[in-house]
């Protein structure tokens, strides 16, 4: 009886944890159904009484270039992102190259600088190299995000592949490339869905790179698209929620469908034998 009581009570907190925070998400949709002037009313509608689909018809009109900008930058990051990380994590893990721990540091240090100062820095760049105001100028400055996690992500798991496994692809003739494509990399799937779906949200979700290094360009993120509702006088907050409903489905549903290689992915080299 104890033992159920104490059940029913975990379930019960966790229950009201879970509420309080999807409590904004639901606030959010709320609000993208509520008339403009029912936005001031006190108290608010706990319930959208008299439902508008305006700021879903305004993300028709106007959202649909902001997503498919974010969708392509998104995409762009991952692949980066993948291209540098894996063999760099390959290189760590199995090839253990001299320097390899100060790189590693350095990898852990880099994610430590706060992006509005990076984002200064690339806007210097980008000024000289031209770079300003272009998708794939946000590319590059995402993916200097995404990859030191992928390093990191892709170095755990792939140290806790059998040495065996690669050795005998060296007996069979592989060369070191042969057998990172063919043996290591197949078998790292759950690290390569964790970063691509880490890089893909951080791209997708990025507001200071994308306001310092692509403000006026013609190809600009879903957040900018959000932004751009705001006002000095007006804010047009069913807009804004409709659009940050919207842009949170690609997320929510990667993340529903991938939940399982991420927690395999993340928890990697947490233990050893």
């Amino acid at each position: 009886m104890k033992s159920r009581t104490g059940s029913r009570r975990y379930t019960a907190v966790g229950l009201l944890l879970t509420g309080l925070m999807l409590f904004p998400v639901y606030w959010m949709l709320n609000v993208s159904l509520t008339p403009q002037q029912d936005m001031r009313k006190s108290p608010p509608d706990l319930l959208p009484l008299h439902p508008t689909f305006e700021g879903y018809r305004a993300v028709l009109n106007d959202q649909m270039p902001y997503l498919g900008t974010s969708l392509l930058i998104g995409l762009g990051t991952v692949v980066v992102t993948l291209v540098l990380a894996a063999p760099a994590g390959y290189s760590l893990a199995k090839l253990r190259p001299s320097g390899g721990g100060i790189l590693s540091l350095a990898l852990l240090i880099a994610q430590m600088i706060p992006g509005i100062v990076m984002a200064m820095g690339f806007y210097g760049i980008f000024l000289n190299a031209g770079l300003l105001n272009s998708w794939w100028g946000l590319i590059i400055a995402d993916s200097t995000i995404a990859v030191p996690f992928g390093v990191m992500i892709f170095t755990a798991f792939m140290s806790g592949i059998p040495d065996e496994l690669t050795a005998a692809a060296r007996i069979d003739g592989a060369g070191t490339l042969r057998t990172f494509w063919s043996v290591v990399l197949p078998v790292s799937r759950n690290a390569v869905v964790t970063v691509s779906l880490f890089s893909f949200l951080w791209a997708w979700s990025d507001f200071v790179f994308a306001n310092t290094l692509d403000g006026g360009g013609d190809m600009r993120p879903i957040t900018l698209g959000i932004y751009r509702y705001i006002g000095n006088n007006n804010q047009e907050w069913n807009a804004i929620m409709a659009t940050a409903v919207v842009a949170s489905l690609p997320a929510a549903a990667l993340l529903v469908l991938a939940q399982r290689y991420v927690a395999a992915g993340v928890t990697a080299g947490a233990v050893k034998d």
